[in-house]
């Protein structure tokens, strides 16, 4: 179903409830949010949540922001967890001891869960091909346990682990690619999407990776204000920014084919996404402006290298 506002705000449940103890300005809520009314009305959903910023306060034993089955996984196994309650759910429908068919499976991590200490139960759930949903909520740093860097945070970027200074300018390293590595596991639906800005974009593609057969991946931006060094006010334009600078394409992957979802009309400089976040300020710093370079040519790179893989899956004529 396309997207319709009035349909899915005001005639679908909140299945992610007010009172949960997320920062203000953090994307993560709406993320949640929008993705869990994605799911029909009559559907149920168990959803298992790795360790991390949204688990540790959306529940909070005995209180819960989830409405429907929620499972509190370790860091590394939220994806393996949810597998094994998708095999026994298929078992006890074959035995008869189960009449309900209307449940989903969809789980949570960050990038601290997903990029690094989950890989492999991710990988390994993906692979046995079981029907669920895996999201990310990419927020680019162990924010959770004092901002810490992971695989998912960005070349340059000041955390508690990769302090920026006049030796190590912050992280060395460029940031994992997290999507593609799905892809690679020949998935019939893997997406990138943003959770505040593109309300439209994010439920669409949740729709999509919820009803589709067989095991999905969702990779979705969500901010957060006290590891990015951004005021609580600023998440909406920091996501388009992320979007504008291509920093953070929007686009989809349906069995192996690439459609990239949006194309700015002008591409902004990465330095508009850079420069409100206080990760980031060193390189502004007289004498740092190749860092900015750096990142900027990191972003190109990426950029045209989806909009080739667009062309090369679609069999577009390199001509056009």
């Amino acid at each position: 179903m396309a997207y319709n506002l009035k349909e899915v705000v005001a005639n679908r449940p909140n299945r992610f409830t007010s009172g949960h103890r997320m920062c203000a300005g953090c994307g993560a809520p709406p993320v949640a949010r929008m993705i869990m009314r994605a799911l029909k009305p009559e559907d149920h959903a168990v959803v298992s949540g790795a360790t991390g910023c949204m688990e540790v306060s959306t529940f909070i034993y005995p209180y819960t922001a989830w409405t429907d089955s929620f499972i509190h996984s370790a860091f590394e196994n939220a994806a393996s967890t949810l597998s094994g309650v998708e095999a026994a759910y298929k078992a006890m429908k074959r035995q008869g001891k189960l009449s309900d068919t209307h449940t989903k499976f969809i789980a949570f991590g960050g990038d601290g869960g997903t990029y690094d200490i989950g890989i492999q139960a991710l990988s390994g759930a993906m692979e046995r091909g079981h029907d669920m949903v895996y999201v990310c909520y990419d927020n680019g740093a162990y924010m959770n346990t004092g901002i810490q860097r992971s695989s998912a945070t960005p070349k340059f970027a000041d955390t508690t682990t990769s302090p920026a200074g006049k030796v190590v300018p912050g992280k060395m390293q460029p940031r994992k690619d997290l999507a593609k590595i799905m892809v690679a596991h020949h998935l019939p639906y893997v997406a990138q999407t943003i959770g505040v800005n593109n309300f439209k974009d994010l439920y669409e593609k949740s729709e999509k990776a919820i009803y589709t057969e067989g095991p999905t991946f969702l990779n979705v931006l969500a901010p957060c204000p006290r590891g990015w060094g951004y005021p609580t006010d600023m998440l909406m334009p920091i996501n388009k920014l992320a979007v504008d600078t291509c920093y953070w394409p929007l686009y989809e992957v349906i069995d192996g084919k690439y459609k990239i979802n949006y194309k700015p009309a002008k591409k902004l400089p990465i330095e508009e996404f850079l420069r409100p976040q206080k990760r980031f300020k060193h390189m502004f710093l007289p004498g740092n402006e190749w860092m900015i370079e750096e990142f900027q040519k990191e972003v190109d790179e990426r950029w045209n290298e989806l909009l080739m893989l667009e062309k090369c899956t679609n069999n577009v004529d390199f001509a056009e």
